[in-house]
């Protein structure tokens, strides 16, 4: 069983900062994809940054120069620094790890952190 943690949601004002952390536990044997998506209220789910396999990224147009990917290997933990934060990025935001546990294939999804931002 494989377990995601996320923390870091809040509330800010328009050009505002936060930063998201997503932390993975359990058996992990390997990673297809571990990054960050968010649902807006009435929209669809989007993907907002992520990594892939073989190490590179992949932003939503909407928030390139502004939000930043990161992570630790070791701790199996993502972060997303979010800056210049607009009332359009107000969503909740879902951590997602899919790859490889226990030898069968994995797809996980976070709880969720509400990140609004009021203008």
């Amino acid at each position: 069983q494989v377990q995601l943690v996320e923390s870091g949601g809040g509330l800010v004002q328009a050009g505002g900062s936060l930063r998201l952390s997503c932390a993975a536990s359990g058996s992990i044997f390997s990673i297809n994809l571990m990054g960050w998506y968010r649902q807006a209220p009435g929209k669809q789910r989007e993907l907002v940054a992520a990594f892939t396999s073989g190490g590179s990224t992949n932003y939503a147009d909407s928030v390139k120069g502004r939000f930043t990917i990161s992570r630790d290997n070791t701790k199996n933990t993502v972060y997303l620094q979010m800056n210049s934060l607009n009332p359009e990025d107000t969503a909740v935001y879902y951590c997602k790890l899919t790859g490889v546990s226990g030898f069968r294939p994995m797809d996980y999804w976070g709880k969720g952190t509400l990140v609004t931002v009021s203008s």
